[in-house]
């Protein structure tokens, strides 16, 4: 049984990210779900690795909780959020170069390479805590906070793929 529970936790979260879809962004129940996601995503890897049951399907899922929350709660949360302009052309600058790491790494090394940097993983815990700051700090001051350090991530992991020095 402990083989499969971060597995279990992962699906919780998938589970957890459709529920999301039923509730408004901003309400109480949107919160406690939105949290009980992002502390299965901080659980899940460190019970496999702490179970010795990491996997390749494991890993899969994960990705795909992970993209299945992110998509839903950037449905949800986008249209409740107002968003200037330079912040959507800074947060597309980003995109460009998370995109052009990819194909770069792709292109250059014949597979998927995400470096799992400490830059990227602060980015993803700034990215996850900024709907928490919504109700006593404006988005586009916190938002500069979280894409400046998104853009050092996104150039680092770029200095990384090139120069092949990514951390594993």
């Amino acid at each position: 049984m402990t083989k499969h529970i971060a597995n279990i936790i992962t699906g919780c979260r998938i589970f957890g990210s459709i529920l999301l879809l039923f509730f408004p962004a901003f309400s109480v129940a949107f919160y406690i779900i939105y949290l009980l996601c992002g502390f299965s995503d901080m659980v899940d890897g460190t019970i496999a690795r702490k179970t010795n049951s990491t996997s390749k399907f494991g890993s899969q899922l994960d990705t795909i909780a992970d993209l299945i929350f992110v998509v839903v709660s950037l449905f949800k949360l986008l249209p409740a959020i107002h968003i200037t302009q330079w912040l959507w052309i800074w947060g597309g600058v980003i995109a460009v170069i998370k995109i052009g790491n990819i194909i770069w790494g792709y292109v250059s090394k014949k597979q998927f390479i995400s470096p799992h940097t400490i830059m990227n993983k602060a980015t993803g815990l700034l990215l996850f805590l900024l709907p928490l700051t919504i109700s006593f700090a404006e988005v586009k001051y916190t938002a500069i906070v979280v894409c400046s350090i998104a853009t050092f991530s996104a150039i680092q992991e770029g200095v990384y793929i090139i120069t092949d020095n990514a951390p594993k």
